[in-house]
């Protein structure tokens, strides 16, 4: 008696990559993303430019004249002798006179204490004396220049710029390498296009190389 003829299991076909759709996808990230960074990128490019220029607005920042300020006698007694001397002495300082900035570091003697407020937006130098009570105010505020150096740099800018700072360099970054990835799907120009991108390697490694001291 025959045996029934076996039966070949077919290999599912593997499917093919669909460039098209590839490409599609990619055009369609690479705008939106765009969308998405596009003002950020105008501002950290024109904000670079213009450390590269700061004369171009203006003084960084303009200082006012130090005011003296008379603090509480019993609440700077017990700022000195408080498990956190520096926080204590800055709530002081904050309720007696106007203060820019964030502290920034403090320096405490038996006699005076010197607090240093720094932000985008300004800056104080607090000089208080123990033995008279009083505080010497002097108010540093910043201009457009400084706000957009700072803003650029993210310097005393605070966590939550911080992170924008970061947000907007990836958005950037994988705006970029699909742009990238895009230029394999331009056909007739692709071949100019990696020549100009192999330039401009050039042109920044030699930059470096021969002009960066």
């Amino acid at each position: 008696m025959n045996s029934p003829p076996k039966t070949i299991a077919k290999k599912p076909a593997k499917k093919k990559f669909n460039k098209g759709a590839f490409y599609r996808t990619a055009r369609m990230l690479h705008g939106y993303l765009s969308a998405a960074a596009f003002l950020m990128l105008m501002f950290f490019a024109a904000s670079g430019l213009l450390l590269n220029h700061p004369n171009w607005l203006g003084a960084e920042r303009q200082d006012a004249e130090p005011v003296i300020v008379a603090l509480d006698s019993d609440a700077l007694a017990a700022a000195q002798i408080s498990d956190a001397p520096e926080q204590a002495m800055e709530a002081l300082v904050r309720a007696s006179a106007r203060v820019r900035g964030k502290l920034k570091d403090a320096s405490i003697s038996e006699s005076d204490a010197m607090l240093r407020f720094a932000g985008v937006k300004g800056g104080t130098d607090v000089f208080i004396d123990f033995e008279l009570g009083e505080a010497e105010v002097e108010v540093s505020k910043a201009n457009l220049t400084s706000i957009i150096h700072d803003l650029h740099r993210g310097k005393d800018a605070g966590k939550v710029w911080k992170f924008m700072i970061d947000i907007t360099a990836i958005l950037i970054l994988a705006m970029s390498v699909i742009g990238l990835v895009l230029f394999f799907s331009l056909r007739f120009r692709l071949g100019n296009a990696m020549r100009i991108m192999g330039a401009t390697l050039v042109l920044f490694v030699s930059l470096f190389v021969f002009f960066v001291p």
